[in-house]
């Protein structure tokens, strides 16, 4: 039935379909007046594969994803979405897309989740009974068929999420752009939502995964494009980025190798200019940050903490690996 509801919809619109192709962009600029957004970006996204697209704010994400989605056009360069060219076919390229965007003001809160569903559904082409369909089984997909005649209003955040997904999902598209999918969730309903993009580009939808919580990309995205101020700082995969990870602040539980409690202005001598030690994090605590001068390794302040007998208990980086190279990459600055 979902095979026939597609079909139906791409017969009525006569769409060019292109099932090898995903996103490939090259060499995008787009200025706004003075303000130059995106500089030179290239990016390609093959079927089935999900690629993350990382950067501060003000990075340019969310113009990347205006141009792929045909909404605005680049000022120069060459976007191809789904086998079509996104500058002289944003009409046609929009019913290949599923776009998940990072608001919830998108819905018609008045009415019902399935009411909403069918309504998209129609404007894709689908007819009455066939959108019905469709959407009754993407509700039953993403969960929501329990409350698929409840007004879209009363859902929660994360219910509405999953309702853009199912949404995003309504033609089995090709592309899915995904906008802070997760933001603002918790970590039950953004696990949720991963696995129902991670289902469609199991189906062969190449989807950018554009998020400002860098976590959430390991063991998820193959690759990753990071942007700062409009242009690319890095484009590879997830080990590749954490290749850029340099620890310098680790979170270390001390204690006394000798009664009393730990002499901070002795183990500060004891470090020297190798690292810098905090007061406790907490009162009555046993975890400081130590960070570590530019020059010295996390070995140089462990031995130098054991020669004023202070033992270091347990350690952890004080940012995930992820953080640190994002960090790293985006606070160098180009020539």
């Amino acid at each position: 039935m979902i095979e026939e509801a597609v079909r139906e919809s791409r017969s009525a619109r006569a769409l060019r379909l292109v099932p090898t192709t995903g996103i490939d962009a090259e060499s995008l600029v787009r200025r706004f007046r003075r303000t130059l957004a995106l500089d030179g970006v290239s990016l390609t996204v093959a079927p089935g594969e999900i690629h993350a697209l990382l950067g501060p704010n003000g990075a340019g994400k969310t113009t990347l994803v205006r141009i792929l989605s045909g909404v605005i056009a680049p000022t120069s360069g060459t976007v191809s979405v789904a086998g079509l060219d996104a500058v002289s076919n944003p009409r046609e390229l929009r019913t290949m897309l599923g776009i998940v965007p990072s608001g919830d003001r998108s819905f018609y809160l008045r009415i019902s989740g399935f009411e909403n569903l069918v309504f998209f559904a129609r404007m894709h082409g689908l007819r009455r009974k066939a959108a019905g369909q469709r959407a009754s089984e993407l509700l039953e997909h993403v969960g929501l068929a329990e409350a698929s005649g409840k007004r879209v209003g009363e859902y929660s955040h994360g219910m509405q999420k999953r309702l853009s997904v199912a949404r995003a999902l309504l033609t089995d598209p090709r592309v899915m752009l995904v906008d802070e999918a997760t933001h603002d969730l918790d970590p039950e309903g953004s696990r949720r939502v991963q696995a129902l993009v991670g289902d469609a580009a199991e189906r062969g939808a190449a989807v950018l995964w554009a998020t400002q919580r860098l976590e959430e990309i390991r063991g998820f995205a193959r690759s990753v494009t990071l942007l700062d101020r409009g242009r690319v700082r890095f484009q590879g995969s997830v080990p590749r980025l954490l290749e850029h990870a340099v620890p310098r602040r680790y979170v270390v539980r001390l204690r006394n190798g000798r009664p009393g409690e730990i002499e901070l202005q002795e183990a500060q001598r004891a470090l020297g200019r190798a690292a810098r030690i905090t007061p406790p994090l907490e009162e009555g605590s046993e975890h400081h940050v130590i960070a570590l001068s530019e020059d010295a390794v996390l070995g140089d302040a462990v031995a130098a903490l054991a020669r004023a007998n202070v033992q270091v208990l347990a350690c952890r980086q004080e940012r995930s690996e992820i953080e640190e190279a994002f960090l790293a990459l985006t606070q160098e600055r180009p020539s």
